[in-house]
């Protein structure tokens, strides 16, 4: 494994209790940063903890990304707790089953909007002034392939993480002069809790999206981690507005 130098950053990893964040938090870890976990789950907060045991380097907080105000006392907490906000990794995420238009349930695509979207747009508001205090930063919003492609029957998640690649773009073009890096990374099927929900929902489904995939696989966390990671560090300096693939080979632009 590649290790790249976090030494004395802080690290905000939404979700980071599970899943994508979690694998992301233990190479932030890794690396040598700090990490506040921000996880809406006390439960998952308290099993992440007891698996990393990272010796006073995490900070288990919880957070509701859809209520600015507990996005905004975290991103206090963390401060105060660690001096600052080096990095930012937005990965709180939510689907819904696959559902034709005129099946798809208003509160479904209410929720997934608010936390896909929304939330992502809710800790750059808290986080991204003190890394421009700082006069360094870097942001990494997790959108995905269907952000680009668009799947059919996710008409919620796949316009969300299409806001999300946008929101990117135009944070990247903002900051650019403020020492804050803003990326997005588009992974496709990752071998996630999410996506085996997916999976076992619409098994059709999956089998097409998986039959995209020219390397005819799914990701892996530690692969995703590791783009991450990069995309954390100094060495990524002159990438800013960008979205990075993960997919296999099955986007090219």
């Amino acid at each position: 494994m590649n290790r790249y130098d976090l030494q004395g950053r802080t690290a905000v990893v939404t979700g980071g209790a599970s899943g994508l964040g979690l694998g992301v938090t233990r190479r932030l870890l890794d690396s040598g940063a700090r990490v506040a976990i921000w996880g809406i789950s006390e439960r998952e907060l308290a099993d992440a903890i007891a698996e990393l045991d990272s010796s006073g380097s995490v900070l288990p907080l919880v957070v509701d990304v859809v209520r600015y105000v507990t996005v905004a006392a975290a991103t206090a907490a963390t401060v105060e707790a660690f001096g600052g906000i080096d990095i930012l990794v937005n990965s709180a995420g939510i689907n819904r089953p696959p559902m034709d238009i005129g099946e798809a349930s208003l509160s479904d695509w209410d929720d997934v909007i608010a936390v896909d979207l929304t939330g992502v747009f809710y800790c750059c508001r808290a986080v991204i002034p003190h890394m421009i205090t700082n006069g360094y930063g870097r942001v990494v919003n997790v959108a995905s392939t269907a952000g680009k492609e668009g799947n059919p029957r996710m008409v919620a998640y796949s316009a969300a993480k299409a806001g999300v690649i946008a929101l990117t773009k135009s944070l990247g073009k903002e900051l650019g002069d403020k020492g804050v890096i803003v990326n997005s990374i588009a992974p496709t099927v990752i071998d996630t809790p999410m996506n085996r929900k997916t999976s076992a929902a619409d098994p059709a489904m999956m089998e097409r999206l998986l039959a995209k995939i020219p390397l005819g696989r799914r990701g892996t966390v530690e692969e995703f981690s590791a783009m991450v990671a990069w995309m954390c560090s100094e060495d990524c300096s002159f990438s800013t507005g960008a979205v990075f693939d993960l997919s296999g080979g099955r986007t090219t632009y």
